[in-house]
């Protein structure tokens, strides 16, 4: 449980400041994303470091209960997910990306952004308040 509550104290608020970023520079982050597809190199960069916390994650937390840390268990196997397909599918990633740009700004509004406000409210309050009780 030590563990869950520290990764939930980090994640959460990581969540929180991407949504809000997101958010409130939706044209700035069109341009990163414009721009960090058309960069085999960040692409590869992205896929290295997803690929190095999920397995950080995975390998501390790899916690399968029927509780709140789960979620923390599925953020280290997305990222670890993510990663190995950007590393070893990186052209084939691109592709689809280029033929999902049109959406993507509405996905990430529509969908990305609340969900990932949640998750975070709720494993910052998990991690720095509920820890205690």
């Amino acid at each position: 449980m030590e563990n869950s509550v520290f990764l939930a104290k980090i994640l959460g608020p990581y969540c929180i400041i991407i949504a809000t970023g997101i958010l409130f520079n939706l044209e700035s982050y069109q341009k990163i994303i414009k721009d960090f597809r058309k960069n085999s190199a960040l692409l590869y960069l992205g896929g290295i470091l997803a690929l190095l916390f999920g397995f950080l994650i995975v390998l501390f937390h790899n916690v399968w209960v029927a509780d709140w840390p789960v979620i923390i268990t599925i953020f280290g196997w997305g990222g670890l997910i993510k990663g190995a397909g950007l590393i070893i599918f990186p052209n084939a990633l691109a592709k689809l990306t280029r033929t999902c740009h049109e959406n993507t700004m509405l996905l990430l509004v529509l969908l990305f952004v609340p969900t990932s406000a949640v998750f975070g409210i709720f494993l910052t309050v998990m991690g720095y308040f509920a820890a205690f009780t």
